[in-house]
């Protein structure tokens, strides 16, 4: 048995401190995937369930020694939990964390509801601002409509330019990639508002119920499509974002470890604590089937160290070894680590499989080596890259 020294430790803490949403995007894993838990959860995050979640990260963070922890305010909506409530969360986490440990605060947002007095709150508690947006309205409609089927575009435009006007809170843009829209004119359109990140995300999606693809016949329309991403971001020096999944393949190519879950083979060191206090591995799983995310853990009766060895869990720390034979022989597979874990399900064989973005990662992650190849990047992944 792994023993718990051996284990990663948690080091970033999402708490769901809101469980309901002011805008109804149909790709949304929370509100509209296979499991319909979130409806049944508490509307907010009450303050015993963030003293409890703050006292467990602190014993965490004793126990394993973290000089910092990062936590995530999320939803749903996270502003729908109201600014004095929020407030009163960010105290209570605060004070349950170890002196001498830094906490970083982020939260992930439609921006939708962003005020004077919100930014003001999170100038005094630090918390940095993230934005989920798909591009152009017309792009961004696709998907993030209100309850009533209304555009949701310009009230989160609305709400970025007034981040805009304190940078050093804003985190950066977050995008899902839709086929149907161009990718230039996505990433330019996001560039255009100066963040510090864009994150490209791909449709949740399983071999049981696989992605939409414009043309079956081409397996890697998504990699063609973040290629192309990555030639905008790369012929355009002026901007100074980050797009992450192109420079974490960037990174992962060259030895370094990247920074999200979605690439490479480092074990992940993300939480989830429900608006009710219960533990989950990966969120995201809700999008795969049914109770598939759920530990049976929660933050009043269990450790977050107890939450690592769960059998749920435990396969985080297997690296290549819990991966499809395939993945585990693909010359790549120290860069695409297989996929996100909910991209390999099928109820066959659970998640010993390759992502159903396979091709996808293939063509991108080749087609980023080959640029760095052509740049003058010499490495031991530079034998597998070849030109697109």
């Amino acid at each position: 048995m792994t023993l718990l020294e051996d284990i990663t430790p948690f080091r970033t803490f999402i708490l769901k401190v809101a469980n309901r949403c002011n805008i109804d995007c149909d790709y949304c894993f929370v509100f509209n995937s296979k499991d319909q838990v979130a409806r049944r959860l508490p509307a907010r995050m009450d303050l015993a369930v963030a003293r409890a979640a703050a006292r467990r990260i602190g014993e965490h963070v004793t126990a394993h020694s973290l000089p910092a922890v990062h936590v995530v305010l999320h939803g749903g909506e996270p502003l729908l939990a109201g600014a004095r409530h929020m407030a009163d969360l960010l105290d209570a986490v605060r004070d349950g964390i170890p002196d001498g440990t830094e906490v970083r605060f982020e939260l992930q947002t439609n921006a939708t509801l962003l005020s004077e007095a919100w930014l003001d709150l999170f100038e005094q508690y630090e918390v940095a601002v993230g934005v989920s947006l798909d591009g152009p309205p017309a792009a961004n409609d696709l998907h993030r409509l209100t309850h009533a089927g209304r555009s949701s575009a310009a009230a989160t435009v609305r709400g970025i330019e007034l981040l805009r006007s304190r940078p050093h809170l804003f985190a950066g843009l977050l995008a899902v990639v839709d086929l149907a829209n161009d990718p230039v004119e996505v990433h330019d359109y996001l560039a255009s508002f100066e963040p510090p990140v864009i994150d490209f995300g791909l449709p949740h999606g399983t071999h049981d119920d696989p992605p939409h693809r414009h043309d079956p016949s081409v397996p890697n329309e998504y990699g063609l499509w973040m290629s192309r991403v990555y030639d905008a971001w790369l012929a355009r020096p002026e901007y100074q974002h980050s797009v992450r999944m192109l420079e974490d393949i960037v990174a992962l190519s060259s030895g370094v470890r990247g920074s999200v879950e979605t690439l490479g083979l480092a074990p992940p060191t993300s939480v989830v604590i429900e608006s009710d206090g219960t533990i989950e591995g990966v969120d995201t799983l809700r999008s795969v089937e049914k109770g598939a995310s759920w530990l049976g853990l929660d933050v009043f009766n269990q450790s977050f160290d107890e939450a690592l060895r769960h059998p749920k869990l435990m396969h985080r720390q297997y690296g290549k070894a819990a991966l499809a034979e395939q993945c585990q022989s693909c010359p790549l597979v120290d860069v695409c680590g297989g996929g996100y874990l909910p991209h390999r399900f099928s109820t066959g064989s659970g998640y010993r499989n390759p992502s159903v973005y396979c091709a996808d990662l293939e063509y991108l992650i080749r087609h980023v080596q080959g640029s760095l190849r052509h740049h003058g990047w010499d490495d031991t992944y530079a034998s597998t890259a070849s030109p697109p």
